[in-house]
């Protein structure tokens, strides 16, 4: 047929101005970007918060997990057992 593009079909190829999506051959890429939140310029593998401001978050809103207990299932009144299950 054709020669493979990145659009995902054979012979076609990616409307102008979009990213193909495949697999990223190097993980250390990084983005240069502005900090959403100070507007530092920063050099990063994601797009988000700068190191600093992350660690800022983290001692403001962070916590320490813990164990949540939820309580035993009851089933409403109304709700009957199914018919197959109490066939005998």
């Amino acid at each position: 047929m054709g020669e493979e593009g990145g659009a995902g079909r054979p012979g076609r190829s990616p409307p102008k101005g979009t990213a193909s999506i495949g697999a990223v051959d190097d993980l250390s890429t990084s983005l240069h970007f502005e900090c959403p939140r100070c507007g530092q310029v920063v050099d990063a593998r994601f797009y988000g918060p700068c190191d600093t401001c992350r660690a800022q978050l983290r001692a403001a809103l962070g916590s320490d997990a813990r164990k949540v207990e939820a309580a035993e299932y009851q089933p409403k009144m109304n709700v009957t057992p199914n018919a197959v299950a109490t066939k005998d």
